[in-house]
Order: structure tokens, then sequence, then C-alpha cells
């Protein structure tokens, strides 16, 4: 099946510095891709390559099959992009501005479309207000508008939800997996990382330009993501069960257990407990967190550990 977004040995230099140095990443129809990393790691360089918006310096991309090098035009009608920065004209209303966006894709005027968005994203009742009378929060709901009122089949959203509230936060999430039932993929790039947690099918992470790993997010979570029990017994024990790892207190009133890949899973060192008759009396679990494995993979990565698939 042919990808909708394939790129081979991307490079982009810029005169102090390397923003994307060789990177290679291939990304299927319909699913939500999450690409996480620090601030300069090279997300919105490799985004803007994709969208025209930066001249790259080396390398392939491929937009549905269509290498941008024989054609950089024609797929690229098929792309939308939520920027991170706010970048539509202030002096028209929030209808006109999306009747506008119609015909950059050289999109007929398409009034049910419009509505379909003013109300997925809480618009509709600013449609005749002038954009720059727009509160932070309802300027990103249009940003957001606009990458999507030609319909696009790819939508880069690049950090959409910077500094906006929950309300948006949560409307956009139910937005995108909307999207995703109706065939659209998704490249999102966040901070938050409870969305890609929530929304992603796979994680890509890239850090200093490098492409450092793209696995499937439940795959990834199984093999890096740590999970902490705690279990406070009502009375001292005298001693853990035999063959059962795991931190008693210097108090004797606690214990604590971090399943891993490679070790127990932790229901079945809490069996053991119960097992043994110990009083427990109240157990806590932390689950694993796509932000704990994301640091650990940023810092092998900075110490120069290949993290292996």
């Amino acid at each position: 099946m042919t990808a909708v977004l394939e790129v081979e040995n991307l490079t982009k230099r810029f005169p102090t510095m390397t923003a994307l140095d060789s990177v290679s990443l291939r990304i299927e129809a319909g699913e939500i891709f999450a690409l996480l990393g620090p601030n300069g790691a090279g997300k919105t360089t490799l985004i803007g390559s994709v969208c025209g918006l930066v001249k790259k310096t080396s390398g392939r991309i491929s937009l549905f099959g269509t290498d941008l090098d024989v054609d950089s035009l024609s797929p690229r009608y098929r792309v939308g992009l939520v920027p991170q920065e706010i970048n539509f004209d202030p002096f028209f209303t929030v209808r006109e501005a999306l009747r506008i966006q119609q015909g950059y894709f050289g999109q007929r005027r398409d009034d049910a479309r419009i509505d379909e968005l003013l109300a997925a994203l809480s618009l509709s009742s600013k449609a005749d207000a002038q954009t720059r009378a727009l509160s932070g929060g309802m300027k990103r709901r249009l940003l957001i508008a606009k990458a999507l009122v030609h319909r696009p089949k790819l939508v880069f959203l690049d950090e959409p939800t910077a500094g906006v509230d929950v309300e948006l936060r949560r409307d956009l999430w139910n937005y995108v997996r909307k999207l995703k039932a109706e065939g659209t993929t998704v490249v999102l790039t966040t901070h938050y990382l409870e969305e890609a947690e929530e929304l992603a099918d796979r994680v890509g992470v890239i850090n200093g330009g490098k492409l450092l790993l793209v696995e499937e997010k439940a795959a990834l979570m199984q093999r890096l993501g740590e999970r902490s029990l705690t279990v406070k017994f009502t009375a001292p024990v005298a001693a853990l069960p035999q063959g059962v790892a795991g931190t008693l207190a210097s108090d004797s009133l606690s214990f604590s257990f971090v399943e891993r890949s490679g070790t127990p899973r932790a229901a079945e060192v809490l069996s053991a407990l119960f097992a043994a008759k110990l009083p427990v009396g109240d157990v806590a679990m932390q689950p694993a967190k796509l932000e704990d494995i994301l640091v650990r993979v940023l810092s092998e990565s900075r110490a120069h550990t290949p993290v292996a698939p």
C-alpha cells in the first residue's frame, strides 16, 4: 500500500546547525502519528519541509506516492497544517477567513463544511466576528478550522493546544478521533504528552535532528514503560514471601515494586502478598506514562546508548 507520507534521508542544514540529519520515516493512511521531542529537536522543520515552508538540503519527500521533486504542488492540496503561530488576516470575519482558505486550495464555496467546523470547534457564535476580536483560545480554534476546511487527507497538528484551555483540548481530541474514523491521517506534535498517549497509534521520537525511534505506542509502552505498585500494611511485616521482589520500607509498614519489561506483573506480586496473608491495608498503582518513556529515550540518546526496538 502506498504511504501517505514517506521521507528518505531528509536533511536540512542551516549555516550554524543541522536541523534534520538524514531522517527517514513512513506514515500510513488513517493513522495518528505522534512526533515527540524537546524544543529545537527538528519537529517543526520536518513538518515545514513536507508542507513547502522549508527548503530541504537533501533527501526525498513523497506525498500520496508522488515525489515532491517531481510535483511539488498538487499533492499539497491534500494536506492541512495547524501551525504553532497565529497567522491569519485580522480584518476578516471568522467565516470569511474560512471561505478564503477554501479558495486557496482551489475549492468552491462550501458553507455547509464551514458550518460543520464552526460547530465542531465551538466557533458558531463567533462566525461573524472579526478575527482580531477573538480570544487566544478562539484564535487557536480558528487555526484548526482553517487547516481542515478543505477536507485534507493528511493533517499536521503542530502544538495545536499550546496555551489553550482544557475544553478546547478535549474538543480537539474528539475531533481528531473523528478524523481518524473518516480515514484522515494525523501527525501530531505536542508537549502535552497525555495527548499523544491518548490519541497516537504510533510514536516517533526526534532529538538533535535525528529520529531516535519509531514504534507502535502500545508496544513502546510495554517495552519501556514502568508501573509502580505501593502497598501499605496495617501492621509491621517481618519479611516478604519467598520469591517476591520489591522493597520493604524500613518501618516494615509499606512495600514498593516497579513493574517493567522482564519482571513479574504487579498483579502477580500483589496476589503473592495476599496469598501469604500479609496485612494489606491500602494498594496504589501508578500506571506507565509516555512522559517517563520520552525522558528515558532522550537521556539514553544523550548518553549515546542505542534504544533497540
